[in-house]
């Protein structure tokens, strides 16, 4: 049973196979909790701690480690839930009504029943219990039972307890171009707060948290949690004086209100948290196992070639007909045109909304070149940015009430375009018929999405922030269900919307704008914590990169992009024949190798080496494949011993170095390993393994 309940107590206790989760109602209706951690078997060594006050200045809310810590009272502490009634009380009140427990195929669900005491408010706690996967998911539903509207001003999906101090904290930091920037940093007294306020999710900080203690790769205690929620968030991890440390994980209450009208129902984001006591490497397993299992759409992702880097804006129907015949030839498998083929689109500044395709460039329209593609055995796909519009445009000429603005107000262009109102019904169904349309009238297999701007002028509207994601979710679901083959990539301005929320609904996260082969080993390294490996677009680029002006070797950055879902983003017609030969084998041999990277399980491994070598493994049943990168030879060429992981003991294994060939049991593998020496600047290598007999 995965869910075990003390109905004389009042105590909950959810069991996933490693871990164990508990928490109670006391005898003043109070939801306490009360453990999170390795596994308990028995609900019944549970007991309700009584609490007294410190002082009066310490009463007993602040000591209480609640669940789900509401607006009011006594309560000092950061809060889960406010709100404002009718009659202008701002104080939340519940009491205990009951629980109900539901069951399906892939988890079992408890939903914990509470009321406030004086209003109509009705708050549903719910925990699904992923028992193989050792994740929950969290969540809470406001019921508003009245007759009169209420305003919900804060509102987090819930709160942790974390029985330790001098904790590790980890998230991500970043900006465009650089995102994915991996930090940690301790836990001590005072408050950490991350947070997004401009409607999308992930330059600068990431929606979730990892606390360690101490942990490695494959040791020590592990805490996280991840948000399923693109846009506005905010979580907070604080160190309280009373021997805890507390996370709250949820929507961002900066200039946000949502009013709650009489009966209507209003669901939280969710939180798929879980615990591990062996380490990062076992977190990153059971989130990616979930995501491929629950979230992700099935099948492996094509090998795609993208025209951006070859062409810009320069698009024309000759030139992207000798791309397609080029990346086919090279062994692509899906053309996307980027930007550059609608409306008067010759640069940032004019053509988005105005979603016809451009004559000029495409005399006999886009269907010449879809037709060319399809003659070549390729998929086509297409950029869109679907959600802004340039003042030029033929579209805000006609609808300027369709942007975000304030009648008295001069509205903000960055980048040259103004966002799309989401929230009006009449721009949603304009977007939604405009892609609608593309998919339905010509044949597109893959949309790149991309969102290049924040929100401003957000209306009188507080909502927005949550309204507008969904929105954007909705269209992308209705249009799937017309057309189901289609994938969807998410980009925003490169990596801005890499979250829990978005994955699922889009197919494929583009990482980053920034291509560097070397830049990308930090971004996708940071990214693997939490995140799919089947879901990471990644590209070769030309050289010198337009951003770091870095020159790195063809293989190099082959092998960086082959660490996800390969992308070719050169401008290919101007290909060597050695750029051509290496590039036909190295697409080739992904192909093959594609079901272990994209469907494997992955591994971050040590570097035992005083040089600064990046090791990353990916098995799947019984084969797998190292990748290894050595940006820089330092003084002494130092080797490295590469100790596999995930390996069965007992098997024995033929292991590729370069020509050479070595059979070592799994036990030697993993405890011993091989010496791997690579000399140069930007070496790489690839090293195949494979199980070849039980012992």
């Amino acid at each position: 049973m995965s869910i075990v309940i003390n109905n004389s107590k009042n105590v909950f206790l959810l069991q996933t196979v490693s871990n164990s989760y508990a928490f109670g109602i006391d005898d003043q209706g109070l939801v306490r909790h009360l453990y999170w951690g390795k596994r308990i078997e028995t609900v019944e060594d549970f007991e309700m701690p009584v609490l007294t006050e410190v002082s009066t200045n310490d009463p007993v809310y602040e000591i209480t480690p609640e669940e789900f810590p509401v607006y009011g009272s006594l309560r000092y502490k950061e809060h889960c839930l406010k709100v404002t009634f009718a009659d202008g009380t701002r104080e939340v009140v519940y009491e205990y009504v009951g629980y109900q427990i539901e069951k399906t195929e892939a988890y079992d669900e408890l939903i914990l029943e509470l009321k406030d005491q004086y209003y109509a408010l009705k708050i549903e706690l719910h925990y699904k219990v992923y028992e193989k996967y050792d994740l929950m998911e969290r969540f809470v539903v406001l019921h508003n039972e009245s007759n009169e509207a209420m305003e919900v001003e804060q509102l987090q999906s819930g709160q942790f307890h974390i029985p330790y101090e001098d904790l590790n904290f980890t998230n991500v930091h970043g900006h465009w171009g650089a995102e994915q920037q991996r930090f940690v940093q301790k836990v001590s007294y005072g408050k950490i707060l991350i947070e997004n306020r401009r409607g999308i999710s992930s330059h600068n900080h990431n929606p979730y948290f990892i606390l360690d203690k101490d942990a490695t790769e494959t040791s020590g205690d592990v805490y996280f949690g991840a948000l399923r929620r693109t846009g506005n968030f905010s979580g907070v991890v604080e160190q309280t004086p009373y021997g805890e440390t507390l996370v709250q994980l949820g929507l961002n209450a900066h200039d946000f209100c949502l009013k709650l009208q009489a009966g209507e129902t209003f669901t939280s984001p969710a939180i798929i948290c879980g615990y591990s006591n062996s380490g990062f490497e076992t977190m990153s397993h059971n989130l990616h196992n979930f995501a491929k299992d629950f979230i992700l759409r099935a099948g492996l992702r094509p090998v795609l070639y993208n025209s951006w880097e070859a062409t810009e804006f320069g698009v024309t129907c000759e030139e992207q007909k000798k791309l397609a015949k080029r990346a086919q030839e090279l062994g692509a498998e899906l053309f996307v045109v980027d930007d550059g083929w609608f409306g008067e689109r010759n640069g940032i500044e004019n053509g988005l909304g105005d979603w016809y395709v451009n004559e000029e460039k495409f005399p006999n329209g886009i269907d010449e070149l879809i037709k060319e593609v399809k003659s070549l055995g390729l998929l086509f796909g297409i950029w869109v940015e679907p959600e802004m519009v340039n003042p030029p445009t033929k579209l805000y000429a006609e609808h300027p009430d369709w942007i975000y603005h304030f009648d008295t107000r001069e509205s903000d262009t960055s980048r040259g375009q103004y966002v799309l109102d989401m929230t009006k019904v009449e721009v949603q169904n304009f977007v939604y018929q405009m892609l609608d349309d593309l998919l339905s009238y010509h044949e597109i297999d893959y949309i790149k999405w991309d969102a290049n701007r924040p929100i401003s002028q957000t209306n009188l509207h507080k909502d927005i922030w949550y309204r507008h994601i969904e929105a954007v979710y909705d269209i992308v679901k209705k249009l799937k269900e017309k057309h189901p083959n289609v994938l969807f990539e998410a980009c925003a301005s490169g990596g801005g919307r890499i979250d829990y929320g978005i994955l699922g609904i889009f197919d494929d996260f583009w990482t980053s704008d920034n291509t560097d082969a070397y830049d990308r080993l930090t971004v996708q390294d940071s990214y693997s914590y939490i995140y799919p490996i089947k879901a990471m677009r990644a590209w070769v680029t030309d050289c010198p990169n337009f951003i770091s002006n870095r020159v790195i070797s063809m293989k190099f950055r082959f092998h960086s992009a082959m660490m996800g879902t390969l992308g070719i983003g050169c401008n290919i017609l101007k290909f060597t024949e050695e750029d051509s030969n290496l590039s036909k084998e190295m697409i080739a041999l992904y192909k093959k190798i594609r079901p272990i990277i994209q469907e494997g399980d992955f591994y971050r491994l040590q570097n035992t080496s005083e040089n600064d070598y990046h090791l990353y493994e990916y098995t799947k049943e019984a084969e797998g494949l190292v990748f290894a990168f050595l940006p820089q030879t330092k003084i002494g060429h130092r080797k490295v011993t590469v100790k596999l992981r995930g390996l069965k003991k007992e098997a024995v294994y033929s292991v590729i170095l370069e020509t050479k060939e070595i059979k070592k049991s799994g036990a030697y593998l993993m405890q011993h390993g091989f010496d791997l020496c690579l000399t140069g600047d930007y070496a790489s290598t690839l090293i195949q393994f494979k199980e070849i007999e039980r012992r």
